[in-house]
């Protein structure tokens, strides 16, 4: 049996309408908000102090997910982080999007032909977020490292929305670090995303001998992404040179770990921080400097991997819309969240995609 419990025939319907296109590049500038180098790296809940009221949240139990009867199981009883056959997904949790990471986490369960191969690696500057991710997700694979914001926030800059500027979006710079060596490849994800399709599919992506990939949207305007000074000063712009640069978003990336320790990415993202400290040479957040470091050089990625910009925003209450095509991954990438809009009763019709994944509730 695939798995133990299915959605109900909601999900019928809902795949239906899930004929949606990759045509969103002619959207502006996108930038799921999120929110250090680590002393020693990994912490775990114990060795942090408890500081977050959690007491507020409540989830309710996921599903049980199994394995189909092809997927490879460990014969060695638990699984190790380091075991071959698992496929590593990394996102972040922090309160404020919390409710849209448990979706996450849900969907991909959800839509994976092997869910018990899937493990997940959350990223923290927050305690107390593993007893709840355990009793949302009783079988989970999964492991918590911590991210010291002290290690970004000398080299954050202001940015045009305040939320950018939170240290915990710049956690995926250091993937490579916090995560074991062991882990030669890793799938990142922004916590405003739903996986509507087997997760296996992205993970096999040939990267060739590219570092990461992700949909690329090269018809976007490029040069808005960076300031006039920038492009008025061949020692900045001159980074360029040699390569065809295509806007990408980074809230669904292939990473090869690896390729990545061995070329010490991590330290050239930094570079580019520091110089924008002094030269204002973009003004969003965290995306420039992995504009700056990969762009032109990103292995492409079907644009159903990331169907980013729906929903629109909050403050003027726009909804945006796809044309039909196939989508993999759904991706409410600007400032406005679908569960927001749905507490408040004025959701945007693709919000009801989301709906099903949400396991949020409130304590009494």
């Amino acid at each position: 049996m695939f798995r133990v419990t299915k959605f109900s025939g909601f999900f019928a319907a809902a795949m239906v309408m899930i004929v949606l296109s990759p045509s969103l590049q002619s959207f502006p500038p996108a930038e799921a908000i999120r929110s250090s180098h680590l002393e020693s790296y990994l912490r775990f809940p114990s060795q942090i102090t408890n500081n977050l009221p959690l007491n507020r949240f409540s989830f309710r139990k996921s599903p049980v997910f199994l394995n189909a009867g092809e997927c490879f199981t460990s014969k060695l009883g638990k699984t190790s982080v380091c075991d071959p056959s698992l496929v590593h997904v990394a996102i972040t949790l922090d309160v404020e999007y919390l409710r849209g990471s448990i979706a996450a986490v849900h969907s991909i369960l959800h839509h994976s032909r092997c869910p018990e191969s899937v493990f997940f690696h959350f990223l923290v500057s927050e305690t107390n977020l593993e007893t709840l991710v355990r009793s949302t997700f009783p079988p989970l694979k999964f492991k918590v490292y911590y991210f010291d914001p002290e290690t970004v926030r000398n080299i954050i800059s202001t940015s045009v929305r305040q939320a950018l500027e939170q240290p915990l979006n710049y956690a995926r710079n250091y993937l490579a670090d916090l995560l074991e060596p062991c882990v030669s490849r890793v799938i990142y994800l922004d916590s405003d995303v739903v996986v509507v399709d087997d997760i296996s599919k992205l993970w096999s992506t040939s990267l060739g001998k590219k570092t990461i990939g992700a949909p690329e949207y090269c018809h976007a305007n490029f040069t808005k992404y960076f300031t006039t000074s920038f492009w008025s000063e061949p020692r900045f712009s001159g980074t360029f040179s040699g390569r065809k640069p295509c806007y990408f978003n980074t809230g669904v990336m292939v990473i090869d770990l690896k390729k990545w320790r061995r070329v010490g990415y991590t330290k050239r993202i930094e570079k580019w921080m520091d110089i924008q400290k002094t030269n204002r040479i973009y003004e969003l957040g965290s995306l420039p400097p992995f504009l700056l470091v990969f762009a032109g050089h990103v292995a492409p990625i079907e644009h159903r991997w990331n169907q980013h910009g729906l929903g629109g925003d909050n403050v003027r209450g726009s909804c945006r819309d796809l044309h039909p095509g196939p989508v993999s991954l759904l991706h409410w990438s600007g400032s406005g969240k679908p569960w927001l809009r749905l507490d408040s009763k004025k959701p945007c019709p693709l919000d009801s995609l989301w709906a099903p994944y949400d396991l949020y509730g409130l304590s009494t």
